[in-house]
C-alpha cells in the first residue's frame, strides 16, 4: 500500500493521525518482536503529555488532559516511539524508533527538544531511527539533528524533504568516531523503505516499514 497523506482529505476523514501513529507504533513493536534475537526485548511508548493544537482547517486536535493554556502546553512530551533493550546487558537501551508527530514540529522549542533527545541517544551509542509522516509542517528534524551534531553534509540528494525515514548511529572504526546514516525520502503515493535497526556494531535487523504501514492501514480500514 503506498503512503497516504494522513493530514489532508480524504484520508483524515477515515482515521485520525493520532490513531495511525499509535497503531503504527504497535505494529512496529509486533513485527520487530518476531525477528529480534532472544536476548532482546521491544516495547512501545506513547507519551501524550499536556497538548492542545489547532490544525490548518481550524479544527481542534486534543490529547487528554485538555489544557487550553499556552503557558501549560508541553509539546515536547508528545511522543510515539519503539524501544529495543538488550536483556543480557541489564536491559540496556540499544535502539529507538521515533515517529514524528505534528507537535514535535510545531514550535522551535519542541523541535529543539526532539533534536536534543535524539542527539543524547546517539551520544549514548543508541541506534536512532526517525519516521516522519507529517505532511503539513515543512521542517526536517533530521536536518536539524545533523546541524546539532556538527555535520553539514545532507544524506538526501535533493533538498531536505518534509517526510522521510532515516536510521543513524555512531560507531568507532579503527578507534575513530564515525556517524553512519541510511536515509530515504517518503513520498505520498510511493512505497515505504526498509530500515536497518542496529543492535550492536555488527548485528542488525530489518524494519519493514511498508509491511507495518500496510497492516496499520488495513486494521484501521484506511483505503
Amino acid at each position: 500500500m503506498p503512503l497516504r497523506d494522513h493530514f489532508r482529505p480524504p484520508v483524515w476523514k477515515q482515521a485520525s493521525w493520532e490513531g495511525i501513529h499509535a497503531m503504527l507504533t504497535g505494529m512496529i513493536t509486533y513485527d520487530l518482536s518476531k525477528i529480534l534475537p532472544d536476548d532482546y526485548a521491544v516495547e512501545p511508548r506513547v507519551e501524550l503529555g499536556p497538548y492542545f493544537e489547532m490544525d490548518e482547517a481550524g479544527a481542534e486536535t486534543v490529547a487528554l488532559p485538555h489544557i487550553i493554556d499556552s503557558e501549560l502546553e508541553n509539546v515536547a512530551e508528545y511522543a510515539y516511539e519503539v524501544l529495543i533493550f538488550d536483556r543480557s546487558s541489564n536491559n540496556k537501551l540499544v535502539a529507538a524508533v521515533e515517529l514524528v508527530s505534528p507537535g514535535n514540529k510545531h514550535r522551535p522549542e519542541a523541535r529543539q527538544a526532539f533534536v536534543s533527545k535524539c542527539s543524547a541517544l546517539l551520544q549514548n551509542r543508541v541506534c536512532v531511527s526517525i519516521v516522519d509522516l507529517v505532511t503539513t509542517r515543512n521542517f526536517n528534524l533530521f536536518g536539524e539533528l545533523m546541524d546539532c551534531l556538527g555535520s553539514s553534509k545532507s544524506p538526501f540528494t535533493k533538498s531536505s524533504p518534509a517526510t522521510y525515514a532515516v536510521t543513524c548511529r555512531g560507531r568507532k572504526v579503527r578507534d575513530r568516531p564515525r556517524f553512519e546514516v541510511w536515509a530515504y525520502p517518503l513520498i505520498v503515493g510511493q512505497s515505504l523503505p526498509t530500515l536497518p535497526i542496529w543492535l550492536t556494531e555488527d548485528l542488525s535487523v530489518s524494519l519493514e516499514l511498508e509491511a507495518t504501514y500496510e497492516d496499520t492501514c488495513r486494521t484501521l480500514r484506511i483505503r
